[in-house]
C-alpha cells in the first residue's frame, strides 16, 4: 500500500498552492503550518533545492474524533500535503494516505476517521 496519493498538474507553483489551499477549505481543512523546504534548506545548509512546500492540513472535527480515540495520535497530525515543482510548470501535489499511516496504530476506532479523511484528501487532489 502506498503511503500517499498524488497528481501532477501544469501551472504556476504559487497559484497551485492557492488552489490546493482553497480545495482543502472546501473539504473542511485549514492549513495550520506551511514549511518552505527550499528556503529552509538554503538557510540551514546553503544548498539549492527545487520549490517544495509542506502544508500541514487539519480538519478539526476529524482531528478531535481521532484524539478522543487515541490521545497519542497527535504524533501523526496534521495531515501533510506537499507541493513540489518537479520541472518548470509541472507541479506535483501529494497527500498522506491516513489509512496507511494509521495501520501502525492498533485502534479500530481510528479506521472510520482515517477512511473519511482519506476520502476528503483524495477529493482535494483529484479536483486539481
Amino acid at each position: 500500500m502506498s503511503y500517499y496519493f498524488n497528481k501532477t498538474v501544469t501551472g504556476n507553483f504559487d497559484e497551485v498552492i492557492l488552489k490546493v489551499t482553497d480545495e482543502l477549505k472546501k473539504e473542511g481543512f485549514g492549513v495550520l503550518t506551511e514549511i518552505d523546504v527550499k528556503e529552509t534548506l538554503k538557510k540551514k545548509l546553503d544548498v539549492d533545492f527545487k520549490k517544495y512546500k509542506i502544508l500541514g492540513a487539519c480538519n478539526p472535527p476529524f482531528a478531535y474524533e481521532a484524539l478522543k480515540s487515541e490521545d497519542k495520535i497527535g504524533t501523526m497530525l496534521p495531515c501533510n500535503v506537499i507541493v513540489i515543482e518537479q520541472a518548470p510548470g509541472k507541479i506535483e501535489v501529494a497527500a498522506v494516505d491516513p489509512i496507511a499511516s494509521m495501520q501502525a496504530v492498533s485502534n479500530p476506532n481510528l479506521g472510520k476517521v482515517a477512511s473519511e479523511v482519506q476520502s476528503k484528501l483524495r477529493k482535494v487532489v483529484d479536483s486539481l
